[in-house]
């Protein structure tokens, strides 16, 4: 691990090999939160989720964690943790950016550049496949229950929201292998429905429900599978990910984002190995033909997912673990799940690829559905072209919002700007009536189709509609014609507050 220079907090930064060093260091940080219980009967971990991200936004509310959680009448205890991927200095402290710095929106373009400098000539990851340790030496061991032994209540899965339809466990990696395509890994959400049963919520088109259907083909009824919580940072965001293609290991890309392999050891019960230093490992089988009722659920777009009628499940048949093992909540919805910078340096290659003109791509994680793009304008009708691609390659994006390169795409003070003042709805916009979409978006009548809007807010040319001249942004006349303006603002800036009330040194004088 990176150690900061002497003059920096004393912090570890990443790559970590677990959970628990990476939350260390976010409370060496100043990042973490502690909470010492709280009544989920009444749903108070969920209230005060909402509350943290009104208060503090996405980006600089703190991770908690919770030592006891009230679950159906049992005090059990915990770590409960939220929010750990909060941030975009979440990112770089696991990444292991070299001493960061900044505010969030200069961590995340360091984070991304430091990430976009380790895809190779040919604009793929590195790859470091995994590799075994004994099963003495792996802190996923250091419990282990089987059979009438295992009893999957007495950890501390929460039901997030009433609507819910019980407890969940919301941020874990599923992991299934394939004679021929090898090991996948991914996240679906695990509805708790008994001590020994959980459900998987596999939507169809997704890797695992592909891995699934390949065994149903061969005629198999069940499928070994083991579910993992809480695996080091990087591992987890490749769960999540669509980085690895079908057949692609994801646990080969996470030890090359690492700089060293995932240490793996094998399940009790069957021959699927998972990750050593993991807290939590659920191993069993998922039935393929006995199907159950699943859900509601409250999903990321902050709306109750149906219920569906017929959905996997899995039969539990060990349970191994760390002492005190910690649970992570996704609080869906609500809170930021995982790390995401690597899917968008990810994406970036790709659209460059068709869209030469892209100067960036960005996926919001606050406003699921909404997509921005910015872009050097050459000739008319680029901006409405780049969104049309954009639209037809992203499930995610519904509304596809491409602005000029001065924009910074972060800020969304900007891309609104934007939107009010170099945007004509007509004829700068497009609809697209059906396509691809997300199968969670509840505002689709029918699930995977959608329509979109491009939205072209580039300054229009004469030709494109737009008016016969632009007038000079103030901002750029400032510092065009004073140059030396910024630099004495900088200079300055903490004298400035010298005499404010709100200013930390001057409270004890």
């Amino acid at each position: 691990m990176n150690r900061p220079a002497p003059s920096e907090p004393a912090v570890e930064y990443g790559p970590f090999d677990s959970l628990r060093d990476y939350v260390a260091a976010l409370d060496a940080l100043g990042k973490l939160l502690r909470i010492d219980a709280m009544d989920q009967d009444q749903f108070e971990a969920t209230g005060f989720a909402y509350r943290l991200i009104e208060e503090f936004g996405y980006d600089d509310a703190p991770a908690f964690l919770i030592e006891r959680v009230k679950v159906d009448g049992r005090w059990l205890e915990g770590p409960l943790l939220g929010n750990v991927y909060g941030g975009w200095h979440s990112e770089a402290l696991a990444y292991g950016v070299p001493n960061p710095r900044g505010n969030q929106r200069a961590l995340f373009r360091q984070t991304f550049t430091h990430l976009e400098q380790r895809l190779d000539a040919t604009g793929e990851w590195p790859r470091i496949q995994p590799v075994d340790v004994a099963s003495a030496a792996a802190p996923c061991k250091e419990v282990i229950h089987t059979g009438d032994e295992v009893n999957i209540l007495d950890l501390p899965w929460i039901q997030t929201n009433p609507g819910d339809a019980g407890r969940y466990i919301t941020a874990a990696s599923v992991m299934v292998e394939d004679p021929e395509l090898g090991r996948n890994v991914g996240t679906y959400r695990c509805q708790v429905k008994g001590p020994r049963k959980i459900g998987v919520n596999a939507e169809i088109g997704q890797h695992a429900w592909n891995y699934f259907m390949r065994v149903k083909k061969r005629g198999e009824r069940r499928l070994p599978a083991a579910v993992v919580m809480g695996a080091d940072p990087i591992t987890f965001a490749l769960s999540t990910s669509k980085m690895a293609g079908m057949g692609e290991d994801e646990l080969d890309i996470a030890g090359g984002l690492r700089g060293r392999p995932v240490e793996l050891v094998p399940c009790e019960t069957s021959h699927i190995k998972v990750p050593a230093h993991a807290e939590i490992v659920l191993e069993g089988h998922i039935e393929l033909e006995d199907l159950e009722p699943e859900g509601p659920y409250g999903e990321v777009y902050g709306y109750m997912g149906k219920p569906k009628p017929e959905n996997f499940y899995m039969t539990i048949e060990a349970v191994s673990h760390r002492r005190d093992p910690w649970v992570i909540n996704s609080f869906a919805g609500i809170t930021k799940l995982t790390m995401g910078i690597p899917q968008l340096v990810t994406n970036n290659l790709n659209y460059r690829k068709t869209i030469p003109s892209l100067v960036e791509f960005f996926r919001p994680t606050e406003t699921t559905g909404v997509v921005i793009a910015s872009i050097r304008k050459r000739v008319p009708g680029e901006g409405m072209a780049a969104g049309q691609q954009i639209a037809a390659a992203d499930i995610f994006g519904k509304v596809v919002i491409v602005v000029d390169e001065d924009i910074d795409i972060h800020d969304k003070t900007q891309v609104f700007h934007a939107l009010g003042t170099r945007w004509q709805p007509s004829p700068a916009a497009s609809i697209v009536a059906q396509t691809k979409g997300m199968p969670l978006d509840p505002s689709a009548p029918q699930r995977w189709l959608t329509s979109k809007i491009v939205i072209d807010a580039t300054r229009q040319w004469p030709v494109e509609g737009g008016p016969a001249e632009w007038p000079d942004v103030s901002r750029v006349i400032l510092n065009r014609d004073s140059p030396d303006t910024a630099a004495l603002v900088d200079a300055r800036w903490a004298e400035y507050f010298k005499h404010w009330k709100n200013n930390p040194s001057s409270r004890n004088s």
